[in-house]
C-alpha cells in the first residue's frame, strides 16, 4: 500500500493520545460564523422575458404595442430593453462602480472584488494541496473516523490479522484473508443513510472548496486592461463570460460553511505534519489557521454580498431566465473509503506475510552465523530506521556486511590468500578470474558502507529523499520524484550485489576446479596444489567448506531478493 505514512497513521490509529488532544483543540477553537456563503436572490426570480411578457395585464401590453409603432420594435424588445435598464441602474445601486451595462463593461470595482476572493480561496488550495491532494484515500478515512466512529472503529479492530488470528488460531492465511474482507463489507453494511448523508455533504463541500481554489482567477484577472476614462482596468464582459458563467455556478454549490468535521480534518492534516517541527506551539498554529479559515470564508460571503454576479450575467447576456447551476461532485466518497480500507488490508497482510519470511530468513542467518544475530546496518533497514530510504537490497546488503566481517575476513581469506600468493594455475585466465573475484570481495565492506553514507540523512540520496518528502506536492507528483531517487539508489544497491554475486561464483568455480570437480573443462588444478596445501588434508577439507558456505550465500541472497520483490512497498 503506497501511502504517505503519517496520513496513514492519522487515518487509523485512533488511540494516539496526541491526536485526541489536537482535536480537542481544534473543538475549542472551532467557533466560526454559521451565516451563508451564498444570497439568492428572490427579488428577481428566474423567468424568460416572453413569458414574463406575455404574464403582464393586457393594458400593459397594449401600452408597450404603442410603443412599438412609435418606435418601429418589436413590444417584447422594447420590453426586454426596460427589463436590462431597470436590471443595470439595481446593480449600479448595489454595487457602484462594478459594472457598466451600456457598454457590457466590468469596471475596476469587479476585478478588485476578484483580486480579494482569489487571494482568500489561495488559503483553501493550500489546506487541499497538503491535505487531500497528498493522499485522498487517508484523507477521507480520517474524516470517516470524525463522523462515523463506531464504523470505523468496527473496521479498525476487525479487519486487523492479528485479531482475526487471535479468534481463529487454527485458520489459514487465505482464511484469515477471506475473513478480513468480510469484516469489510460488514462493517461498511453498517453506514446507513444518515452516514452516507453526512459523508456526502462533507465530500461535496471538499469537492466545491477545491473547485473554488483552483478557479483560473488568473485567467480573469488579466483579461482587464487599463482604460483611461474609467480610471482603471477594465474588461469586456463578453471576454469572460464563460468563466463567469462558472464561477457563478460555483458559488451557488458553496452556499455554507463548510462542515465542521471536514475543517477539523483539513487542520489535522496540516497540524500533524508540522509537530516535528522546532519550537512547534500547537495552539498557536490553531489559532493562525482558524483566523485564515474564518478571514477566507468572510471574504466569500462578502464577494457574494457585494458581487449580484448572477444579475450581471442576466443584464449582459439580455435574458432574465440566467440561473447558476449546482455543480456534481462528491459522490465517489465511498468508493475512495472502501479503497482505502482494501488497500489497508492487503497491506496489513503482505506486512504479516513478510514478517514471518523475515523471521524465517532470520533463523537462516543465526544458523550460517553459528547462532550468532546479525548486526544490522545503521541506514538500510527501514523498518528499523523510519524516514530512510526504503531501497530494495538494503536487506541483502546488511546480510553481506555480516558475512565479509563474521565469515570472509576471519575463516574464508585464510584459505583464499595463500591460493592467490603461490597458487601456480594451469590456466592465466582461471588465475585472473580468481585475482578479480578476489578483490571485489575484498572491497565488500568498503563499497556497503559508502552505500550507507550515500543513503544516510546527510548523504546524497537521503538529502534528496528528505527535501522531496517535505516538499508541498500531490502525491502523483511526490511519487514520480521519490520513486527516482529509490530507483537510482536501488541501482547502486544491486551493482554491489551483482558484483558479490559473480565474485562468489568465479571462486567457486576456480575452486572445483583446483580440486578437479568442474565438469566443464573451464577451470583446471593448480600445478603446485601440494605445495599450496603442503600435503594437508585439512586445507583441502576447508576449500570444499568454502564451496558449501558460499553456495549458501548464492542461496540466501536468492530468497531475499524474491522476499523484497514481493514485498517492495514505498512508505511516503
Amino acid at each position: 500500500m503506497m501511502d504517505s505514512g503519517i496520513f496513514d497513521k492519522l487515518a487509523s490509529d485512533l488511540s494516539l493520545d496526541e491526536r485526541q488532544e489536537l482535536l480537542e483543540k481544534l473543538k475549542t477553537h472551532l467557533n466560526f460564523s454559521d451565516e451563508p456563503l451564498y444570497f439568492e436572490d428572490k427579488g428577481l426570480p428566474a423567468e424568460e422575458t416572453k413569458i414574463a411578457y406575455l404574464k403582464l395585464p393586457w393594458f400593459y401590453r397594449f401600452f408597450y404595442n404603442i410603443l412599438g409603432f412609435f418606435k418601429s420594435k418589436s413590444p417584447l424588445k422594447i420590453f426586454e430593453d426596460q427589463q436590462v435598464s431597470a436590471l443595470g441602474n439595481r446593480i449600479d445601486e448595489l454595487s457602484p462602480g462594478l459594472y457598466d451595462y451600456q457598454n457590457y463593461m466590468l469596471l475596476p470595482a469587479f476585478q478588485q472584488q476578484l483580486i480579494k476572493l482569489k487571494e482568500a480561496a489561495q488559503f483553501f488550495y493550500t489546506a487541499l494541496d497538503s491535505s487531500v491532494n497528498r493522499d485522498r484515500m487517508a484523507f477521507f478515512a480520517f474524516l470517516g473516523s470524525l463522523e462515523m466512529p463506531d464504523v470505523h472503529k468496527r473496521l479498525l479492530e476487525e479487519t486487523d490479522p492479528r485479531v482475526i488470528l487471535e479468534k481463529y488460531p487454527d485458520s489459514h492465511e487465505s482464511e484469515q484473508r477471506q475473513l478480513a474482507f468480510k469484516a469489510l463489507e460488514d462493517g461498511l453494511a453498517m453506514i446507513g443513510e444518515d452516514y452516507r448523508r453526512i459523508m456526502y455533504y462533507n465530500a461535496r463541500s471538499l469537492f466545491c472548496l477545491k473547485e473554488l481554489s483552483s478557479f483560473l482567477y488568473d485567467r480573469l484577472i488579466m483579461a482587464f486592461a487599463f482604460n483611461k476614462a474609467a480610471g482603471g482596468e477594465v474588461c469586456s464582459i463578453k471576454n469572460v463570460r464563460d468563466l463567469l458563467v462558472s464561477l457563478s455556478n460555483i458559488l451557488l454549490s458553496l452556499k455554507v460553511v463548510p462542515p465542521l468535521a471536514l475543517l477539523k480534518s483539513l487542520f489535522v492534516f496540516i497540524l500533524q505534519e508540522k509537530a516535528g517541527e522546532p519550537g512547534f506551539d500547537v495552539s498557536q498554529q490553531i489559532r493562525k489557521l482558524m483566523a485564515k479559515a474564518e478571514s477566507s470564508l468572510t471574504v466569500i460571503r462578502e464577494f457574494n454580498k457585494q458581487v449580484p454576479l448572477v444579475l450581471v450575467l442576466r443584464c449582459s447576456g439580455r435574458d432574465m431566465s440566467i440561473a447558476p447551476r449546482e455543480i456534481s461532485g462528491g459522490e465517489d466518497w465511498f468508493i475512495v473509503y472502501k479503497e482505502y480500507w482494501r488497500k489497508r488490508i492487503e497491506s496489513l497482510f503482505a506486512a504479516s506475510l513478510r514478517e514471518r519470511r523475515s523471521r524465517k530468513l532470520l533463523g537462516f542467518f543465526r544458523e550460517f552465523f553459528k547462532g550468532k544475530n546479525i548486526s544490522l546496518l545503521e541506514n538500510s533497514l527501514k523498518s528499523e530506521n523510519p524516514g530512510r530510504l526504503p531501497v530494495k537490497g538494503a536487506l541483502a546488503l546488511t546480510f553481506l556486511y555480516n558475512f565479509y566481517t563474521e565469515i570472509f575476513i576471519p575463516e574464508i581469506n585464510q584459505v583464499l590468500q595463500p591460493i592467490l600468493a603461490d597458487g601456480d594455475f594451469e590456466k592465466n585466465e582461471n588465475r585472473f578470474e580468481f585475482s578479480e573475484a578476489y578483490s571485489n570481495l575484498s572491497r565488500l565492506r568498503e563499497e556497503i558502507m559508502r552505500f550507507e553514507e550515500d543513503i544516510s540523512f546527510s548523504g546524497d540520496f537521503g538529502k534528496r529523499y528528505s527535501q522531496v518528502r517535505q516538499i508541498m506536492a500531490s502525491m502523483p507528483v511526490k511519487r514520480r520524484k521519490i520513486q527516482i531517487i529509490l530507483e537510482e539508489a536501488q541501482e547502486g544497491a544491486e551493482k554491489i550485489l551483482q558484483r558479490a554475486r559473480e565474485a562468489i561464483l568465479s571462486i567457486v568455480n576456480v575452486l572445483n576446479g583446483i580440486l578437479g570437480k568442474d565438469t566443464k573443462g573451464k577451470y583446471f588444478p593448480l600445478t603446485n596444489l601440494a605445495k599450496v596445501t603442503g600435503k594437508n588434508n585439512q586445507f583441502i577439507f576447508q576449500m570444499a567448506e568454502i564451496i558449501g558456505q558460499f553456495q549458501t550465500v548464492l542461496k540466501l541472497l536468492d530468497d531475499i531478493n524474491i522476499m523484497e520483490s514481493e514485498f517492495n512497498r514505498f512508505d511516503f
